[in-house]
C-alpha cells in the first residue's frame, strides 16, 4: 500500500493493483490503494455469498458501491449508494448475495 505524506498528491490506476485475499473474511478481496494520516482507501470485492463478521467501528467508515449488491444491516445498496458508519456503530449484517465492488475509506 502506498503512503501519501503531508503535502503530497497521488494519482494511480487501480487496474495496476492486485486483488489480495482479505484477512477479515473468506470470499472477500481488496486492492490496497493508499494510506495517509491514519486513513486508508481500498477497493473491496465480495464474491457472491461473502459476509463480514459482526464488527463495531472505532472510527468513521465510508463506503461507496460501484457494482453489484451490498447488504448492510438489512438495507440493500446498489451502484451509486453510499454508507457512512459513525464511531460506535455496529454492522451486524454486511454481505453480498450476488457479489459487489465498493470503495472503502477507513482507519489504517
Amino acid at each position: 500500500m502506498k503512503t501519501v505524506s503531508h503535502g503530497d498528491l497521488l494519482s494511480l490506476s487501480s487496474d495496476e493493483l492486485p486483488w489480495e485475499p482479505s484477512t477479515f473474511a473468506a470470499g472477500v478481496f481488496v486492492k490496497n490503494v493508499a494510506v495517509s494520516d491514519g486513513l486508508e482507501m481500498q477497493l473491496v470485492r465480495f464474491e457472491p455469498g461473502a459476509q463480514f463478521p459482526i464488527h463495531t467501528h472505532e472510527r468513521p467508515e465510508f463506503i461507496f458501491v460501484l457494482e453489484g449488491d451490498l447488504v448492510l444491516s438489512g438495507q440493500r445498496l446498489g451502484p451509486g449508494w453510499a454508507s457512512i458508519a459513525a464511531p460506535g456503530s455496529t454492522h451486524a449484517d454486511a454481505r453480498s448475495e450476488g457479489g459487489c465492488v465498493f470503495v472503502l475509506v477507513d482507519r489504517a
